[in-house]
């Protein structure tokens, strides 16, 4: 797994380093693998979402297509069992509706607690032994 080495800013939900979410397809807002932020991510992606194919059907009618290709942007559209680093408000409200997907606590980082409690991401959580 790779860290952000030197940044304490930079850990996930249980106050650890934060751990490599996906390279293939690369996510990340800064498309480095983490689902690290900075303050200029004002989508704040920082839930490291195992994607199923009802959370990704969910999104797209619900306004954010994680599922359509584009490729000038270097995204290859997602499908069932990729993994991603998912906007927080979103994750949150596929949460509320019922929707919300596995997801892996050590990769997810710590502002995602500003929009769901640890015991709400423990729920869906598939890193925890």
């Amino acid at each position: 797994m790779t860290f952000i080495e030197g940044d304490k800013k930079q850990q996930n939900v249980l106050g650890e380093k934060l751990e490599e979410c996906s390279n293939n397809p690369l996510t990340g807002w800064l498309r480095d693998g983490c689902c690290n932020t900075d303050e200029n991510d004002h989508g704040v992606h920082t839930v490291c979402a195992k994607v199923t194919t009802e959370f990704l059907e969910w999104l797209k009618e619900a306004g954010n297509d994680l599922i359509t290709p584009h490729p000038e942007f270097g995204f290859p559209g997602l499908k069932d069992g990729d993994g991603w680093c998912v906007c927080a408000s979103w994750y949150a409200k596929a949460v509320e509706a019922g929707k919300g997907c596995p997801i892996f606590l050590k990769r997810t980082h710590k502002n995602t607690l500003k929009y769901l409690p640890i015991e709400t991401l423990k729920k869906f959580a598939i890193d925890l032994s």
